[in-house]
């Protein structure tokens, strides 16, 4: 079963019916209960990163995440602001992020002459930097749909598993053991986006 983690911020009605059309077993939940009996875990996140950091860390649930994902070795899948969450900070605001990755979130450097505008709001091709379980099948002209301001900025290339192009190149996907991150919506992406959540679901590990 996937716990689809609701702390009040997130597209949750899409991400799960994204998942009952491929006939995956997942719930939206703010339980703890069901959280730990979870195989994988979603974090979604839509809107300002402090809201999101603030509200899950008001949920209660961070320990119990941080259990699944580290101890037991459950994946988990982060959406968006829910991907930056787990940086260590973002420059959209003030609070620490989780430090999961060695990354913080930067906003877009783009001049005020650029025809490239913040926020990046459309289709954009993935670049697969790097082999994920996430890509399995996908083909090498997926597209995704993105709606944000500001991106990941790594230490190294390490991590990074998809990038994208909006002015510049930037990195828009990313994986640290069982820990899965995408800034673009899966939930939205219709085919390609199926493709992901499918592959997410049918991870073994």
């Amino acid at each position: 079963m996937i716990a689809i983690v609701n702390y009040g911020v997130g597209n949750l009605t899409s991400v799960l019916n994204m998942f009952r059309r491929i006939g995956a077993d997942a719930v939206i939940t703010s339980d703890s209960e069901i959280i730990k009996k979870a195989d994988k875990l979603l974090l979604p996140g839509v809107g300002h990163f402090d809201t999101c950091i603030n509200n899950f860390n008001k949920s209660g649930l961070r320990n119990i995440i941080e259990h699944k994902i580290f101890y037991e070795k459950k994946s988990l899948l982060g959406i968006c602001v829910g991907a930056q969450m787990m940086t260590r900070r973002s420059e959209e605001g003030i609070e620490k992020g989780f430090g999961w990755v060695n990354a913080d979130t930067i906003r877009f450097r783009l001049d005020d002459q650029s025809k490239f505008k913040i926020p990046n709001m459309g289709w954009n091709d993935l670049i697969q930097t790097k082999k994920s379980p996430l890509w399995k099948h996908l083909g090498e002209d997926a597209r995704f749909y993105f709606a944000h301001s500001y991106h990941f900025n790594f230490d190294n290339e390490e991590n990074i598993t998809g990038k994208a192009r909006y002015g510049y190149e930037y990195p828009v996907a990313y994986q640290n053991d069982n820990i899965y991150a995408t800034q673009f919506h899966p939930e939205k992406s219709h085919r390609f986006g199926m493709k992901v959540l499918e592959n997410f679901a049918g991870l073994t590990k």
